[in-house]
């Protein structure tokens, strides 16, 4: 029974990981080959936006 749980655990560990990784594959193939001259504009604005915003967490006492 135990073999049996390890076994399970595993292949549940590489369908995630395998799916997880596809998923990030397809995405960055995509981006490239259709995203064509605008495929950074939203990290672009989103940077733009954020780029005068003070750090989080306080001033450092060292």
């Amino acid at each position: 029974m135990a073999g049996y749980l390890v076994d399970l655990v595993i292949f549940s560990l590489l369908v995630i990981g395998i799916t997880a990784f596809n998923g990030v594959l397809t995405n960055s193939i995509g981006e490239k080959l259709f995203g064509g001259k605008q495929r950074t504009e939203i990290s672009s604005r989103s940077e733009g936006i954020q780029s005068g915003w003070r750090s989080v967490g306080g001033k450092n006492k060292h």
